[in-house]
């Protein structure tokens, strides 16, 4: 038996604000056993809402910061706006892993994203899709360097939920399928300014590949599933409602806010659905390279329940087992105890 790593002995010793927050969560578990189903209901979904924040903290910082610097960022301060977003950007990066609320790994996926993000807003921008109206240093382009964090922001959010939601999946198409699905999205992104939109073959792809796929994810004890394809809707709506807010901000405007904010019309969804995809796959690609650890089920266990599992507190998977797992592997594959 393996010696355990640094990692994992810090994860066997929580900190002590983890520790209470460990106790009072097991102690409002206890309570909501004493008063029924609803009460216990009621606790899972609260769980299941700290868990969401959790999984969406650099995204919601993101946003909180473009509407702080709009609100309050003075206008004749020797700093850009835009800089200072990109620089305070990096800082919250910084503590994030310093505070190990965030794994290097993740960071790296930040970064995968940062960099992909930004090469397709450099060309939208030339292309005149939408605009950065204010002056900027750090920048390539007409696009400040902070707008990448934007879609990490996207990553970042898949790739903590993945972890702290356990999640695995069902009927799930070959790796190699999806890889190509996704470069042909991206593609699309560069290619439909000079010749005809390829969008409703990729819906169909989509469709066709993950339309019999299932994502079971647990939130404390008990194990719920939905369509794959129904999770991404539903992301990509968030991410619509965040645009909406970037845009009122005027982190980046498209032509017809120029001259007064509008909402960002509800066809963008499209766009970020097929985002959305980009972003699982390549998610899915890094762990696919990571230690043997699936998140693929087996096809027969979707039609069974998971297997009893010793309670994991909310808490604990908040800030839970830094476990790197593959994808698209269906063999069996011990995952490494964290207890």
């Amino acid at each position: 038996m393996a010696a355990p790593t640094a990692d994992r002995m810090r994860q066997r010793k929580p900190g002590r604000w983890r520790k209470r927050l460990l106790q009072l969560d097991r102690r409002l578990a206890a309570r909501a056993r004493t008063h029924g189903r609803g009460a216990v209901a009621l606790h899972e979904f609260v769980c299941f809402g700290v868990k969401q924040a959790s999984a969406c903290l650099f995204g919601g910082l993101m946003v909180a910061l473009l509407f702080a610097t709009w609100r309050w960022y003075p206008v004749q301060a020797a700093l850009a706006r835009y800089d200072f977003v990109t620089l305070a950007a990096v800082a919250i990066q910084l503590t994030l892993i310093a505070c190990r609320l965030e794994s290097r790994g993740e960071a790296v996926i930040i970064l995968l994203f940062h960099v992909v993000g930004t090469a397709m807003e450099v060309f939208k921008t030339a292309a005149g899709s939408w605009v950065y109206p204010e002056p900027a240093l750090l920048r390539i382009g007409g696009v400040p360097l902070f707008s990448g964090f934007m879609y990490a922001s996207v990553g970042s959010y898949i790739a903590r939920a993945w972890r702290l939601f356990d999640l695995r999946f069902s009927n799930h198409p070959p790796l190699a399928a999806t890889i190509v699905l996704a470069v042909a999205i991206y593609a699309n992104f560069f290619s439909h300014h000079y010749m005809i939109d390829l969008r409703p073959l990729l819906f169909a792809g989509a469709v066709a590949l993950f339309g019999r796929t299932w994502v079971r994810f647990r939130v404390r004890r008990s194990a719920y599933r939905m369509p794959l394809l129904l999770g991404f809707v539903l992301v990509a709506l968030f991410i619509w409602l965040a645009e909406n807010a970037g845009t009122l901000s005027r982190a980046w405007l498209y032509p017809a806010q120029r001259h007064g904010w509008t909402m960002v019309p509800a066809s963008k969804l499209g766009a970020w659905l097929l985002l959305m995809i980009i972003s699982y796959v390549m998610v899915s690609s890094l762990h696919r390279q990571g230690r043997c650890a699936p998140l693929l089920a087996r096809n027969v266990a979707a039609k069974s329940p998971p297997a009893a599992r010793p309670q994991e507190p909310m808490i604990e998977l908040v800030s839970g087992p830094q476990v790197v797992a593959g994808v698209g592997d269906q063999r069996a594959c011990e995952r490494p105890s964290t207890r």
